[in-house]
């Protein structure tokens, strides 16, 4: 069975943690989305790339979330989910691509 990079799995928990928010308008089932994916990232970035990784990924992705909401009053909603999701997905790549 394939696995899906934990890259994807956080670019894809910002992404669709906005999402689940927006089109159920309940905001708590965005969180829920969000952390369940931020917590199967954690887990293979701690397995991947060891304990100091997987903590300062998490860190970013919990930023990038937060700093989310600011670049959306500037570039708009979407385009900021998407720029945060790329960002994270981008360190992801980078912290965890040696033990590829």
């Amino acid at each position: 069975m394939a696995k899906i990079p934990a890259a994807a799995v956080a670019a894809g928990g910002l992404v669709g943690g906005y999402g689940v928010a927006r089109w159920t308008k309940k905001r708590p089932l965005g969180g829920a989305a969000l952390a369940a994916a931020g917590s199967v990232a954690a887990y293979e970035w701690n397995r991947r790339a060891g304990a100091r990784a997987a903590a300062g990924l998490t860190v970013a992705y919990v930023a990038a979330f937060a700093g989310s909401h600011p670049l959306a009053k500037k570039i708009g909603a979407w385009p900021a989910v998407f720029t945060v999701a790329g960002g994270v997905a981008a360190a992801s790549w980078a912290v965890t691509r040696r033990g590829a």
